[in-house]
């Protein structure tokens, strides 16, 4: 098979995503959680009051409407997110950081911070500059 340079790329990055993917997951784990959790607590923190509707929340975490319900249930159960109505409008639905999913995220971030060290140990400093711009680009 004859693969483009393009090609190429995205295949790389697609690997290269794998290899991200099971270096937090590991690293998440003993903290009881999954990567698509995490991510959801972080968009959560990161968020105005610490809050979103769902549908903005899928879109932030790469997944359906549904499957961020089917995620968030769990969650809302043992206690890391809330769920709450939004006081302009009684048909939309928001989900909100608890407490001890802020607690849950302080106890990750020195696991997540030595799995993201770990993967970008071959890189100096020039070049994670330089990783940070290109990611950036598709933001």
């Amino acid at each position: 098979m004859h693969s483009t340079q393009e090609a190429q790329l995205v295949l790389g990055m697609v690997n290269l995503n794998s290899k991200i993917h099971r270096k937090l997951a590991s690293a998440l784990s003993a903290h009881g959680l999954g990567v698509s959790e995490f991510l959801v607590l972080l968009q959560l923190k990161l968020a105005p009051n610490e809050t979103l509707r769902r549908v903005d929340l899928a879109q932030k975490v790469g997944l359906t409407a549904s499957g961020v319900t089917r995620l968030l249930n769990p969650m809302e159960k043992i206690g890391l997110v809330e769920k709450t109505a939004s006081s302009r409008d009684a048909r939309v639905s928001l989900v909100a950081l608890s407490k001890s999913g802020k607690r849950v995220l302080n106890e990750v971030d020195a696991a997540v911070n030595d799995a993201a060290q770990s993967l970008l140990a071959p890189l100096d400093a020039r070049q994670k500059e330089q990783l940070g711009s290109l990611v950036a680009a598709f933001a």
